[in-house]
């Protein structure tokens, strides 16, 4: 009995942390906010509460309300330095982060 409460509590456990799950993305989107609040805001607005931004750059927001696919190829984008944004590099994680807080704003 206590072997099958140790692997229950492990199986349990793990769905908490674990990327993909329900847990695991809201952690990735709230460390992709605090990355957004940090590096993206002096031009974009990152949240609903940001009193102002560049007019050049989309709101997090509209650019959460495209596609799926267009979202998964902001990350693509993200991986490559380009001559609009700064160059952060940011790591793969950080990215896949920043791509789930924008998700997490789709309306």
């Amino acid at each position: 009995m206590k072997r099958n409460f140790g692997l229950t509590a492990v199986l349990l456990g793990a769905l908490f942390i674990l990327p993909g799950t329900t847990a695991g993305a809201a952690f990735e989107a709230a460390n992709g906010k605090t990355l957004a609040e940090k590096w993206c805001s002096s031009c974009h607005l990152v949240s609903p509460d940001q009193a102002k931004a560049s007019a050049d750059a989309p709101p997090f927001a509209s650019i959460a309300e495209r596609t799926d696919e267009d979202l998964d190829r902001l990350a693509f984008f993200l991986l490559d330095p380009h001559p609009v944004m700064p160059n952060f590099s940011l790591s793969r994680d950080q990215i896949t982060d920043l791509v789930a807080y924008i998700k997490s704003l789709k309306q």
